[in-house]
């Protein structure tokens, strides 16, 4: 079967995600922006191209990935708004 767009787009999905566990890996200090932003990218990505080639087990797991990566962005935007307003 050849690559298709939505094969490409999930490459590059998958591409992100790996990109970002390696980032936690073998980084000092983490942004969580980068590293939750690149989840979220990777994982929106993968869902685009699972909703044209369908995978059930794998949808579900993009949009816990999602979710977990939204709710790491909430958590740092909240923490850096409450060391704004200790440190002004």
């Amino acid at each position: 079967m050849p690559l298709d767009w939505a094969s490409l787009v999930g490459f590059v999905g998958t591409a992100c995600i790996i990109g970002a566990y390696a980032y936690l890996t073998l980084s000092d200090a983490t942004n969580p922006y980068v590293l939750h932003g690149t989840n979220l990218t990777g994982a929106a990505l993968l869902t685009v191209s699972l909703l044209v080639h369908t995978n059930w087990p794998s949808l579900v797991l993009e949009g816990f990935w999602a979710a977990i990566a939204i709710t790491g962005l909430v958590k740092a935007a909240r923490a850096h708004k409450a060391r704004k307003e200790v440190m002004p």
